[in-house]
């Protein structure tokens, strides 16, 4: 039997996706573990929706943070429309 080629890297789930602002551009993404600017995400979603980026800037409550904890939900510019439910995964 031919050996099944490893996946590709997706990266350790740290939120999902619980709202997206259309107009702006920007994604409220609900924290399950830490994340900080500069770190390198994926968001992957239904619709072929499957995208990296990296984090530019985040806010809390309209606040500029440069790291989030379990738990935060924080807004973010993404590059590309995402909905509701999406999963977020730190590479």
């Amino acid at each position: 039997m031919p050996q099944e080629a490893p996946l590709p890297e997706e990266g350790k789930l740290i939120g999902r996706v619980t709202h997206f602002f259309g107009k702006i551009g920007v994604a409220v993404i609900e924290l399950s573990d830490k994340l900080k600017v500069g770190d390198s995400i994926r968001i992957a979603g239904g619709e072929g929706t499957d995208f990296s980026q990296q984090v530019d800037s985040m806010e809390i409550e309209h606040e500029k943070v440069q790291q989030a904890k379990v738990g935060d939900s924080i807004g973010m510019k993404v590059k590309e429309k995402v909905r509701e439910g999406y999963k977020v995964y730190k590479l």
